[in-house]
């Protein structure tokens, strides 16, 4: 018989308390019958970033919520359910051990077998909720805490090209846009600025095109930034809306011009590996920015690869990727227990030599 397998997810690895609902017959595409995200923003606006303690208290108060609405409209109840999947890792540990303990809850009370997910790992496997790509696949997961290139070759093997060395894209975007005056989240703040600005009018560094591997680093980026503002600052006296326009389109065009090149690197090894259906996804929430979705098409163009990125509600942190990763892990066998520890630190490829060093945590990616 086709085995149709129901699986809740939660989410609560940063600052979006999210529940959905997902839904899998056979080898049919997989259905997002719900997914709820309930976003802090407000909360985090005054401090200039994610506060790890009010975003972990948020969490608590509405993970119950938020699964309540998740399972309403969907339409089941958890008696429909076959599993219950949660992020274990990585990410901020108050909110990763809020959503793992709710789960906890709901295996223990209901008897759902628990599936613990690794955050990254959801991202990861996007592209095959949303467009049942097959294996193996290069993966671009760029977000606010990670970059890294990765041949994604089954729900838990996967093999890192590269990475960044410092920060991640996502961040340099929070960070510019806090040296900007721009609101929180930096990444929607940096491109809407972007659109009226000329990219050309200020240079700055495309970091470690000098080597020729498919490593990343942005921090430097934001520095140069950071000096090219203070310069316009000390000449003039202030900024004006066409310099920062202008600030924001030099600094997203170095961010789209390293990354489209060091995907063409990535794709080149990738490559090498002879691939039936060559395919390149990007997801994460810095996958919304429309300016890299287009470069990289590009890059595929060039090399004859398909390109894909999943609907922009789902590149942002969201359930429905947590539900569909655990339901491939069901799928192939795995189940965790109650004793299931929450993970601030949990590298997808963990033969590869961390590339952000590591401590009695672990290795940080």
């Amino acid at each position: 018989m086709t085995q149709t397998l129901t699986i809740l997810g939660l989410e609560s690895s940063c600052d979006d308390t999210a529940a959905a609902v997902v839904r899998q017959t056979g080898d049919t595409p997989a259905e997002v019958l719900s997914s709820v995200v309930f976003g802090q923003t407000e909360l985090h606006s005054a401090y200039g970033g994610v506060v790890p303690e009010i975003a972990a208290r948020a969490h608590a108060e509405k993970l119950d919520i938020c699964v309540i609405e998740a399972l309403k409209e969907a339409g089941v109840t958890l008696k429909d359910l076959d599993a219950v999947a949660v992020t274990a890792g990585p990410g901020l540990i108050g909110g990763v051990m809020s959503g793992v303990m709710c789960a906890k809850g709901i295996a223990a009370a209901t008897g759902l077998p628990l599936i613990g997910v690794n955050h990254l790992a959801g991202h990861a496997l996007t592209p095959r909720l949303t467009d049942g790509i097959a294996f193996p696949y290069l993966m671009l997961l760029v977000s606010g805490g990670h970059c890294q290139y990765l041949i994604v070759r089954g729900p838990e093997d996967f093999t890192r090209l590269g990475g960044t060395i410092d920060d991640a894209p996502g961040e340099a975007f929070d960070k510019t846009a806090r040296l900007l005056g721009l609101p929180q989240p930096g990444g929607p703040s940096v491109q809407a600025e972007a659109e009226n600005g000329d990219p050309k009018r200020f240079r700055f560094p495309r970091p470690l095109l000098d080597r020729p591997d498919c490593n990343l680093s942005f921090s430097g980026l934001k520095t140069a930034l950071m000096r090219m503002r203070d310069q316009i600052v000390a000449e003039k006296g202030g900024l004006t809306r066409q310099d920062r326009a202008d600030l924001c389109a030099g600094f997203q065009a170095a961010v789209v011009d390293t990354l489209a090149e060091k995907t063409r690197r990535a794709l080149r090894l990738y490559l090498d590996e002879s691939p039936a259906c060559p395919t390149v996804a990007v997801a994460g929430g810095v996958a919304a920015n429309t300016a890299i979705r287009a470069a990289l098409q590009d890059v595929c163009v060039e090399a004859g690869a398909t390109f894909t990125a999943p609907p922009l509600r789902l590149c942002t942190d969201n359930a429905a990727m947590i539900a569909y990763a655990g339901l491939e892990r069901f799928r192939s066998g795995a189940r965790d227990g109650l004793d299931l520890t929450a993970r601030p630190r949990w590298p997808l490829d963990q033969s590869s030599p961390a590339l952000l060093g590591s401590g009695k945590k672990g290795a940080k990616a």
